[in-house]
């Protein structure tokens, strides 16, 4: 892979310098609390794609003698901490909200700030198609998360303007509107801070792979072994990009060891095939053996989830 999946960060963090001095501007022309939260985020925004600059530098390294599996989970912090920086924000947004119930004034120049603002969001938006095509080439987290965490910006923005965009053909009376609009943006923005704050624990516990992948590893190691094939004690985990797979895989005990180890390597290969930055490891036990099921059943994990996924 020749491309540098950091690169799309510079991107990310680009746009978020751009979009800032855009919305500040907003703000600051209007004194809207509604664009003070859009304002808000941005600044999240920018923290955020620094955060993951530094994560994916770290999970780039290779692995070494301290971190034999590498340092792929360093991007689970990034996504932690761009969660918590969310929250931190809708909190400030909260706070600014209410102070303005308590003393409603209709927004200056709001017609200005409000093309200023969708300006802001259209280079979000372009920016974050962008991210979503680079994280789905690296498979990478940090990418997805700052990717949709921009395009969030993207949507709050636009309900903020046709929201706030009212305000041009009312009466002084609805300037109570901006505080309610700032209050939904938070809210929202509350949701995708928990959303990824809940991918990154995923990510840190080792949760296992999704049932998809979970049914091409089942797939690949019938195809290379038979769909009679024994196998059991399935494990799997992700860290970063890279998946790391291991199962007992049950033969005759006649079986060389020559022709184990090439079976094996087949598997692996097909394995590799279908899931990308993949680490296989295999234990071969004879099938004669009793104490070769060890594991509640053959298929173990991975039958277990096969079967309930098409019950």
């Amino acid at each position: 892979m020749s491309e540098s999946p950091k690169k799309y960060i510079y991107y990310s963090i680009t746009a978020s310098i751009v979009t800032l001095v855009l919305k500040f501007w907003a703000w600051h022309i209007t004194d809207s609390v509604g664009l003070l939260s859009d304002a808000m985020e941005t600044l999240v925004n920018l923290s955020a794609g620094l955060f993951a600059l530094a994560a994916l530098t770290l999970a780039m390294k290779p692995a070494d003698h301290a971190h034999t599996y590498g340092h792929g989970k360093a991007e689970y912090f990034s996504s932690g901490a761009e969660g918590m920086l969310i929250l931190i924000a809708a909190i400030g947004i909260v706070y600014a909200s209410i102070e303005r119930f308590i003393s409603p004034s209709i927004p200056s120049n709001l017609l200005t700030g409000l093309l200023l603002a969708l300006l802001s969001s259209a280079v979000n938006f372009v920016t974050a198609k962008i991210m979503l095509k680079g994280a789905k080439i690296h498979d990478s987290i940090t990418l997805e998360a700052d990717a949709k965490h921009l395009l969030t910006d993207v949507w709050t923005s636009i309900g903020l303007v046709l929201g706030l965009g009212v305000m041009l053909f009312t009466p002084p009376s609805w300037a109570i509107l901006d505080p309610i609009i700032a209050i939904i943006m938070a809210l929202n923005i509350i949701f995708t801070g928990f959303y990824l704050i809940k991918k990154s624990y995923s990510g840190l516990m080792d949760n296992t792979l999704p049932k998809s992948e979970l049914s091409l590893i089942d797939k690949s190691i019938r195809k290379c072994a038979g769909e009679e094939i024994l196998y059991h004690g399935l494990r799997t985990r992700k860290a970063g990009s890279q998946r790391f797979i291991d199962f007992h895989l049950l033969l005759p005990g006649k079986s060389t060891i020559a022709s184990s180890h090439t079976l094996c390597s087949e598997i692996e290969v097909c394995i590799k095939d279908e899931l990308k930055n993949c680490h296989v490891t295999i234990h071969v036990e004879p099938e004669e053996d009793k104490s070769s099921y060890d594991c509640e059943e053959t298929g173990g994990l991975c039958g277990s989830i096969l079967r309930s996924n098409n019950e």
